[in-house]
């Protein structure tokens, strides 16, 4: 991961999560009535609810014209567990289901996952660790560490100054990974490599408990303690041999948090397929927690990742238009644009994996976040090649340059795709821009007291499938992405003697303006009581 980034052109970005969207009270799941806004917080509350369990990414670099290599890289990803730090999160069945058929390996999201903080979790962190009062998180931690206490206790009373032991089979200790570890030594590194959170726990808690004691890790699940005069201890705890320093500490807690913070600074462009979850968890995970307001939202990613691509939104907008068979998912995708339907695909930049990424060639491996990553990658390259092939523009002899694929996707970038809402899309760089639906019908209610949105929508769903939001007490309005739906709707429904639906009409229909009328209509008719009895006055009998 420490390829420069002058040859660096874009990373692909993938995740797989423990959920996807959480279950919505009634009334509230997504629709095509959802403004961004709603939207956003609606998948804002799934984001909080489930996690991040594998994080892919694909660099993309230029190795000579027309020529890309991706290197691939798969991170299983857990929270930071340390002291008071113990996040929360959700597994939702049909999305363990669905991986686990893809082969999905959660014995090592769940034992080696690579930690990770956001920035609130890191100042609380580093405030309890130098004050010096973190806790130990369970019970069976207390009660481990209790006996690891009374044995060294034990043991100390009657050793000789230099003599040491070691403390065995502290079970259960996770092996997390360090990323972006350079500050430190060699030793200090592979020695924080093969040590869990709990195993500084034990450190600290044994120092705490004994101020003639040294520690420092000893192998896998091992800690090994030395009799020290308090002097000696107070000199190593303040030099670099010391591999329990708070800074080390808190490095090893950020974990895959200081790899987000290379993306960030490269300022490379963001390559996604309908990335919008991948975004709130990007925020939510590795940045700040989601804020309650959308814009907000808006600013931080932008800020973060000046270019996002979408190629959900990018591929969807000129798929029909190319006359290309529909694809189901990003597979299906690249798949059509490698093959002979493509016209521009002989001509297209030759995309290899690097040699030590090189399990994505031999096999598709779909829903595995770093061959999804590297997907995403692919077909951009290609997409834009496609594009820029329509337009009279001149190339090097030996093909064009990632910046001139940049710039016939202008018009492409910060869109990120939104499913069934009032929007297409999300911009990032600006102001959102209203989608056009099919039209928008009104049913009218008779006859069925505290009639409400769900039994609507269940009244319809047999026939077929609208999206209901509630207008009035009696009036509802419908909405369809399929043309056929408003047809059937239509006739059946149009002489129905307690449902009639009909078009909608916003001058007849909208209570903003039936209130406004009524409002009209009782100042015109005072004005005109007015009038008329202003002019008896002026005309006595």
């Amino acid at each position: 991961m420490e390829k420069s980034t002058e040859k660096l052109f874009s990373p692909g970005l993938d995740m797989e999560y423990t959920g996807l969207h959480s279950a919505f009270p009634e009334g509230k799941q997504l629709s095509l009535f959802d403004s961004p806004a709603e939207r956003y917080l609606k998948a804002r509350r799934s984001v909080q609810q489930f996690t991040v369990c594998q994080l892919g990414l694909s660099i993309f670099s230029s190795e000579k014209s027309n020529k890309y290599v991706a290197h691939s890289y798969n991170f299983f990803l857990f929270p930071t567990m340390f002291g008071t730090l113990d996040s929360e999160f959700s597994f939702q069945a049909s999305s363990i289901q669905f991986l686990t058929h893809y082969g999905f390996d959660y014995n090592k999201f769940l034992k080696d996952g690579i930690p990770y903080v956001n920035e609130v979790q890191e100042k609380k962190l580093q405030q309890e660790l130098f004050a010096g009062n973190w806790k130990v998180r369970s019970t069976l931690d207390k009660d481990r560490l209790k006996v690891v206490i009374d044995e060294v206790t034990r043991w100390v009373s009657s050793a000789e100054e230099g003599e040491s032991m070691v403390v065995s089979d502290l079970t259960g200790l996770s092996n997390f990974q360090v990323v972006g570890v350079h500050r430190v030594s060699h030793d200090c590194l592979q020695a924080m490599l093969h040590t869990g959170f709990q195993i500084f726990e034990v450190q600290l808690i044994l120092r705490r408990a004994l101020p003639d004691i040294w520690t420092k890790p000893s192998g896998d699940n091992e800690v090994m303690v030395e009799k020290m005069n308090p002097r000696h201890r107070w000199h190593l705890e303040n030099t670099s041999c010391d591999f329990c320093r708070k800074e080390l500490i808190l490095l090893s807690a950020r974990g895959f948090t200081s790899l987000f913070e290379t993306l960030v600074k490269a300022k490379k462009p963001l390559v996604g397929h309908n990335m919008l979850m991948d975004l709130l968890h990007l925020h939510d995970k590795f940045y700040r927690p989601l804020p309650e307001s959308y814009e907000e939202f808006k600013t931080n990613i932008h800020s973060l990742f000046p270019v996002i691509i979408d190629t959900k939104n990018v591929t969807k907008t000129i798929w029909k238009e190319l006359k290309f068979p529909r694809a189901c998912n990003l597979l299906e995708t690249y798949e059509i644009l490698c093959s002979d339907l493509n016209p521009t695909n002989p001509t297209c930049p030759v995309i290899s994996h690097a040699s030590d990424c090189s399990k994505y060639a031999e096999e598709k491996y779909p829903h595995e976040a770093a061959y999804d990553a590297f997907l995403c990658g692919s077909v951009l390259l290609k997409v834009a090649h496609l594009l820029l092939c329509r337009i009279p523009c001149d190339t090097k002899e030996n093909g064009p340059s990632f910046s001139q694929y940049l710039n016939v996707l202008a018009k492409y970038l910060n869109q990120v795709n939104l499913i069934r809402a009032s929007v297409s899309k999300i911009n990032f760089s600006g102001a959102d821009v209203p989608s056009r639906h099919l039209p928008l019908l009104i049913a009218s209610v008779q006859g069925w007291p505290g009639v409400n949105e769900e039994q609507i929508y269940q009244e319809l769903k047999g026939l077929c499938r609208f999206d209901v939001r509630q207008l009035t007490k009696n009036q509802f309005l419908l909405l369809s992405n399929n043309f056929k739906n408003v047809r059937v709707v239509l006739e059946d429904y149009k002489d129905y003697p307690n449902l009639r639906i009909s078009f909608y009409h916003y001058w007849r229909h909208s209570p903003q303006v039936n209130c406004l009328l009524q409002i009209c209509g009782i100042v015109a008719s005072w004005s005109l009581l007015a009038f008329v009895l202003g002019g008896s006055l002026c005309h006595p009998v």
